[in-house]
């Protein structure tokens, strides 16, 4: 409010002090706002977007979002939340992020948009495919077979935490090959009540005899202890009965909010499934999924689901780890010169990309905040190495953006600073993109969440992007590349 007023300019706040807490409280505050007001949507929080995005599709005014730069305050993960649902719903926006709002970069632009023009930042980082001429790779192959036998994307539940950005229409999905069985939360809960004790425990040996480690403490309120850990091993295999009763080849667990007061977090379910080498969970004499991951997209984001999902079957008919994640784009800032991005996703990445495998992961209590009953994480430091990272999101129909990424590994005690100011229960991948500044993917993006996959080397990670990048096309989905040239794709 004081960089507006600065600037000549009169602010009057939309609402009551406090959080816009429901859509229905969102609702309530639009009607009182003129519809013609140039409107500013501060975001210092993660945020739900549909408690506002109602009052924002009707809104005729112009529209600038704006986040903080913060690590414990993560506005920016909100606000990319909230510019992708609005690129979904097609409303025009403008965006802008700063770390105290007195910089040069956020000063002009908001002295921009105060005079009435609409915000245009540089995106000469994105390309669009058509423009490389790309080597013979698998992917277009990769993408016909899954159209011509079709896969099942099981939904625990549509939709979680107000992410409208993340749901794909059945009418784009369905050209990919790839249709929804919409399932319950509430039958998986059912499900884990018939898992027996035994069978639960046994998958707890089997991730202590792999390495992992657990931090128990004697306060369930706030540690984690073995009960809570037995549970998730039960939704573990409730999880895999559900998906082999309905043939799913990949599937999302909302968890917030359908699930968190009856069951501890879905977290540590989700970084096994996403694990090749994972606990064997065996019915009627069959071993379930074996030998093999079963994708899993956190918060049940579909458009992470979609991506998963083609990046496993690409990676595998290379030959490569097939295993991949989602993080959140959370933070970032400069290490010696370089700006390196803070991905953590809430709880749970495969062990396989972290250092030490399952011998450097350790799983902790969620935050009590937001995890009532608890549950441990799959938390550890991912390893060096190139990585393809991805994005589909839906602007008019489905759209893909497509890079290359250094995994770097920072002291030990700068990874912890790091933890300590953004959540230090989660998993982290200290992340360098290349091409594609700070700004200039913040300006691009159009989600909290980022796809990444390693690849074993440099030369295997550009035939890795090649083949995803062509089987995304191949699907019809419109597909850009990021900071990486066409020399160096086909080099």
């Amino acid at each position: 409010m004081a960089a507006v007023r600065s600037e000549g300019a009169e602010i009057h706040r939309g609402h009551a002090d406090g959080f816009i807490a429901s859509q229905k409280q969102g609702m309530e505050v639009f009607r009182s706002i003129d519809p013609e007001a140039p409107l500013i949507v501060a975001e210092a929080v993660w945020q739900y977007s549909h408690h506002v995005l109602p009052g924002l599709y009707t809104h005729r005014g112009p529209i600038l979002t704006v986040a903080n730069w913060s690590g414990e305050w993560p506005g920016l993960v909100g606000m990319l939340n909230l510019n992708g649902s609005l690129t979904k719903a097609g409303k025009k926006y403008s965006t802008l992020w700063s770390v105290d709002f007195t910089d040069d970069f956020f000063r002009c632009g908001l002295r921009k948009w105060l005079l009435g023009q609409t915000l245009v930042h540089d995106t000469s980082h994105v390309r669009p495919l058509a423009g490389y001429k790309l080597p013979a790779n698998p992917g277009r192959e990769v993408a016909r077979e899954l159209k011509r036998k079709k896969a099942i994307m099981g939904i625990f539940d549509e939709g979680c935490m107000g992410m409208y950005n993340a749901i794909i229409p059945d009418e784009l999905l369905h050209p990919t090959g790839v249709f929804k069985e919409r399932l319950s939360q509430s039958a998986l809960y059912a499900a884990m009540r018939d898992v027996p004790e035994a069978e639960a425990r046994a998958v707890y040996a089997c991730l202590l005899k792999k390495g992992m480690k657990f931090t128990f403490g004697p306060d369930a309120e706030t540690e984690l202890t073995e009960t809570q850990v037995i549970e998730q091993c039960k939704m573990y295999i409730a999880a895999l009965h559900i998906a082999d009763d309905f043939g799913c080849d990949t599937i999302g667990i909302q968890y917030q909010q359908g699930l968190k007061d009856l069951a501890p977090a879905s977290d540590l379910v989700e970084g096994l499934l996403n694990n090749v080498d994972r606990p064997p969970v065996i019915r009627d004499g069959r071993e379930l999924y074996a030998g093999q991951a079963l994708p899993h997209f956190n918060e049940v984001d579909e458009c992470a689901g979609l991506d998963g999902l083609v990046t496993n079957r690409v990676w595998k008919k290379l030959g490569y780890a097939p295993e991949n994640t989602l993080h959140d784009i959370r933070y970032g800032e400069d290490y010696k010169g370089q700006f390196v991005w803070v991905f953590e996703i809430s709880g749970a990445a495969p062990p396989a990309h972290f250092i030490g495998g399952y011998a450097g992961t350790v799983s902790e209590r969620q935050p009590p905040m937001y995890f009532r009953l608890g549950g441990g994480t799959v938390k550890g430091i991912s390893k060096p190495g190139v990585v393809v990272w991805s994005r589909i999101f839906v602007d008019g129909g489905l759209k893909a953006d497509l890079g290359i990424a250094d995994s770097v590994e920072l002291p030990l005690e700068e990874t912890q600073r790091r933890w300590n100011i953004t959540t230090p229960q989660w998993p982290i991948m200290h992340a360098v993109t290349r091409g594609v500044s700070r700004d200039q993917m913040m300006a691009r993006h159009k989600a909290n969440h980022i796809q990444v996959a390693y690849a074993p080397d440099e030369a295997s990670a550009m035939k890795a992007l090649a083949a995803k990048a062509e089987a995304f096309d191949e699907l019809g989905i419109d597909v850009s590349i990021c900071g990486v040239t066409e020399e160096e794709l086909c080099a």
